[in-house]
């Protein structure tokens, strides 16, 4: 069962369970589905790697919009955004801690033989596809940087 089935099915499920915040969030991942899936040139497919790409993007969406709910003192839209949040997090890969991150980022180094901060093109292509969803982009940046500057 690929993604797209997986929300729908669960879309089911917090129907009958009667659970909104869960329902409204699964709705909104499945409408981002629906329009990736019907953009031209995709050919009516979504592969798990977009899918996985469309989650990063909403979870990063919805952690911004609740810290800047929080800013102009709406506690109660910032509350929802970080419960859509959780729903999100469900389908994405557990986070990489900072130490699995650097070892993470070790390897790609050596695999493509970079040895000098000139080089971090060619790490972050490799890395951005190899850590998505699991690792923020400025995270990987920021260790490459410091990786490739030692």
């Amino acid at each position: 069962m690929n993604l797209f089935d997986t929300i729908n099915a669960d879309i089911k499920s917090a129907m009958l369970a009667r659970e909104k915040v869960r329902l409204e969030a699964l709705r909104g991942i499945k409408k981002e589905f629906l329009e990736a899936k019907t953009a031209p040139g995709a050919g009516g497919e979504l592969s798990d790697d977009a899918a996985m790409k469309i989650l990063v993007k909403m979870a990063k969406q919805r952690r911004e919009s609740a810290q800047i709910y929080k800013e102009q003192n709406r506690p109660e839209l910032a509350e929802n955004e970080l419960a859509e949040l959780a729903v999100i997090e469900t389908y994405l890969p557990k986070p990489l801690t900072d130490a699995e991150l650097t070892a993470e980022l070790e390897k790609i180094i050596a695999s493509v033989g970079a040895s000098s901060p000139a080089e971090m093109g060619k790490v972050m292509g490799v890395a951005s596809k190899a850590l998505a969803g699991r690792a923020d982009g400025r995270a990987i940046s920021a260790k490459v940087r410091e990786l490739l500057s030692k």
